[in-house]
């Protein structure tokens, strides 16, 4: 079956195809008679603008996880899952001001050289060897075999075949031209993602609508929706009273108060593949546009691929839409086939090629950039550091081509076995990758903010991640993960403080500007003041004791608000006052957060417009 595939619908997409091999060929070409350094390979030459970082960063983010993995949490558990998105792009604000700047100051290339620089050896091995694996056996894996499924759906192409063909049109220019290859390409595959899959759910909705637009079709779907008691696909806020199932997922009030924001500052200010692109920027000022404009970019991201899972969920659930609509061809048997049946159905002819164009955009230039960081990590964290330190450039450049091919096949041989019995890959994904980021926030973030963060508080707390992890899951099987994730963060910040504050620091602390030192002071009171305030709410309305608990709404969570603010309290006030730091502290100038007046006006439009959203789909 090819799914009503046309020679136009084939056209549309061999020429994308033809397009993207083409320009990252021609992109890798090297200047003649000079030697490609692993800067050029792995950080583009910090040649990258905004834009271009902006449009990387999202075609690296959006893939199969989304169009087809988070489509089917839409058909499942509704609009609630685009609190990943809409908390991101404020995330990506945070990151900008508070996080980027301190990397590109240091000039990092990778997170695990970061921690190496910091801490020591240890830590640095430890993250290296954690992400090969995460990007080896769940991202490369999880993206290529979501991509076979929609192949599978769209144009009855084995996904024994697919997995592999998606991994080597990606491997063609990635492992050959490195992060450059993969970041141009990448300007020109977000116009595929956001343009083919804005068109495929406006012709889904207008389907819909019958005679009417697609707005009309949305808002028919909206109203079918809201029409049904304890129907929650077009709620935010998911009550455990009105639908526990959905509540595991997304518990209410946590994916605001709650461990979502561990993942989001985990994946987008300390995930290799995402954060390489502002590593390459041009300067900290275009680093910064860059990833505001990704914040703007990720608010579109619900209607092109959580909308249009919600509408199938609509159409199958409401005989009378279905009835109306004539040639359906095929079902829904598993949640993930949701993106898949909807593009089979309702695109038409050449618009049918474009969508799966950039369904293949959204894989094919993730799957580039994980190759890329994989091989950027194993080279210059593994290789150069513990394997041969003398390696010249171009033996490192070669080192991390064949790094990437070899993830390639590991990729292959493992994608089936791994993922062949999932319904919900998004979940699935996020769950595990959740087991880390806790420690990898606590870690991270102390290296870059705090002096007196030591080697032995990260080493234990790195250690204790993922034995915490999994006994917390262990422990409380049936409780939501991402009040789990926010449980165990509490844990690793009590034991991150206490080996912080009990270690002997040697080092006389860098003199501070009295200016800075009131900052520091300022931003001390500011965090002790939210402790008590999400502390009293999390007693008052997180807890039984007052009779008035918000528990069905997950709002004990905030407990983990209270924990992070009184980490960085702790942090401002020692920074400020304390006479010793740490001998690898990075210098904490407050000065290097400055922003703009277009900064600010550019993040504060991204947050009415998410707090907009929220306060009508609460």
């Amino acid at each position: 079956m090819n799914a009503g595939f046309t020679a136009i619908d084939y056209a549309v997409f061999i020429a994308y195809a033809i397009l993207i091999v083409s320009l990252g060929l021609w992109i890798s070409r090297g200047k003649k008679g000079v030697e490609e350094s692993s800067k050029d390979y792995f950080l583009a030459g910090g040649t990258l603008s905004w834009w271009a970082i902006g449009a990387s960063l999202i075609a690296a983010n959006i893939s199969a996880e989304q169009f087809i993995g988070m489509s089917g949490s839409g058909f499942v558990v509704g609009l609630g899952i685009a609190a990943y998105e809409w908390i991101a792009a404020i995330t990506l604000i945070l990151v900008a001001k508070f996080l980027l700047p301190q990397m590109i100051d240091k000039k990092i290339y990778t997170m695990p050289q970061f921690a190496k620089e910091r801490y020591g050896s240890g830590v640095s091995f430890f993250f290296s060897f954690f992400w090969l694996l995460v990007y080896v056996f769940v991202n490369l894996t999880s993206v290529a075999w979501l991509g076979a499924i929609a192949m599978d759906q769209i144009l009855g192409f084995p996904m024994e075949y697919g997995v592999p063909a998606l991994l080597l049109f990606a491997g063609i220019y990635s492992v050959y031209g490195g992060l450059k290859a993969v970041a141009w390409t990448d300007v020109v595959q977000v116009v595929f993602l956001v343009g083919g899959g804005l068109i495929t759910a406006w012709f889904a909705l207008d389907a819909v609508a019958g005679d009417g637009s697609a707005i009309d079709g949305f808002l028919l779907v909206l109203s079918k929706v809201r029409e049904v008691p304890g129907d929650v696909h077009f709620n935010m806020i998911i009550d455990e009273n009105i639908d526990a199932t959905v509540f595991k997922d997304l518990p209410g009030l946590a994916v605001i108060f709650g461990a979502m924001w561990l993942t989001n500052i985990g994946y987008w200010g300390f995930n290799q593949y995402i954060i390489q692109k502002g590593l390459a920027a041009k300067n900290l000022k275009e680093a910064k546009r860059g990833l505001l404009f990704a914040g703007y970019l990720k608010i579109l991201i619900p209607i092109i691929v959580i909308v249009p899972g919600i509408t199938a969920y609509v159409m199958f659930n409401h005989p009378d839409l279905r009835g109306a609509i004539d040639g359906l061809s095929g079902a829904i048997d598993r949640p993930d086939q949701a993106y898949p049946w909807l593009l089979r159905n309702f695109a038409p002819e050449g618009i049918r090629g474009l969508g799966f164009a950039a369904l293949a955009a959204a894989v094919v230039s993730s799957l580039a950039s994980m190759l890329n960081s994989t091989a950027t990590i194993f080279t210059l964290d593994i290789y150069k550091e513990h394997i041969n330190k003398n390696a010249s450039e171009k033996k490192l450049v070669l080192v991390g081509r064949l790094t990437a091919v070899f993830a390639l096949i590991i990729a292959i041989i493992s994608a089936k076995p791994l993922l062949g019995g999932l319904d919900q890959a998004f979940q699935y994904i996020q769950e595990y990758t959740g087991f880390i980021y806790p420690g990898v926030v606590v870690v991270f973030g102390m290296g870059i903010l705090w002096k007196r963060a030591t080697n032995r508080a990260a080493l234990w707390t790195t250690i204790a991640t993922l034995p915490m992890g999994i006994f917390m899951k262990m422990l409380l099987p049936e409780l939501p993960f991402i009040i789990r994730m926010g449980y165990v963060c509490m844990a690793l910040i009590s034991l991150a403080v206490i080996l912080v504050l009990t270690d002997s620091h040697k080092i006389e602390a860098e003199k501070i500007s009295e200016k800075n030192r009131e900052k520091l002071l300022l931003g001390g009171k500011l965090f002790t003041g939210l402790t008590i305030i999400t502390l009293v709410a999390g007693i008052v309305w997180g807890t039984d004791l007052f009779g008035v608990s918000l528990a069905h709404l997950g709002f004990h969570s905030i407990f983990m608000m209270t924990f992070m603010m009184a980490f960085l309290a702790v942090i401002m006030f020692t920074n400020a006052n304390s006479k010793k730091q740490d001998g690898k502290a990075y210098s904490f100038d407050p000065e290097l957060f400055q922003t703009d007046k277009t900064f600010f006006i550019s993040a504060m439009g991204i947050v009415v417009i998410i707090v907009a959203l929220y306060a009508y789909f609460w």
